[in-house]
């Protein structure tokens, strides 16, 4: 059975390299540091690949995250992997727990996780599930 973690972060992204612009679309790089708070106490580092467009408000982006901390009171790291993209009508993100990335007392987590970005404040709700229940 799937447990909830629901709380806040904050994230910090900066360019790791100049964009890579061309006609029709600007590729970016850049490193993700995120301070979850909440049921999720940690830290993340991480690096995004982005594709953005000439349409404004049309883009996507995939990312690998190293999350380091405490998940309901349990210790370790997992990774997350995202992949999205964006229109004008319409958004996809999937993000979810790599298999078997998990260490220390998050040995075999799994679970996908939602993010929802309302005012300017990013909130996360996790999904997930681990071989000894909590």
């Amino acid at each position: 059975m799937a447990t909830q973690a629901t709380g806040s972060f904050e994230v910090k992204l900066h360019p790791l390299a100049p964009p890579d612009q061309a006609e029709g679309s600007t590729l970016g790089r850049m490193s993700i540091n995120k301070q979850f708070h909440g049921d999720l106490e940690a830290t993340s580092k991480g690096e995004m690949l982005s594709a953005g467009t000439e349409v404004k408000g049309s883009a996507g982006y995939v990312a690998i995250e190293r999350v380091t901390g405490t998940l309901l009171g349990r210790s370790g790291s997992f990774v997350l992997q995202h992949s999205g993209t964006m229109s004008n009508s319409a958004q996809q993100l999937a993000i979810t727990v790599v298999p078997d990335s998990g260490s220390g007392q998050l040995v075999g987590l799994a679970g996908k996780m939602g993010i929802n970005i309302a005012e300017g404040k990013h909130t996360y709700d996790f999904e997930f599930t681990l071989p000894d229940a909590l």
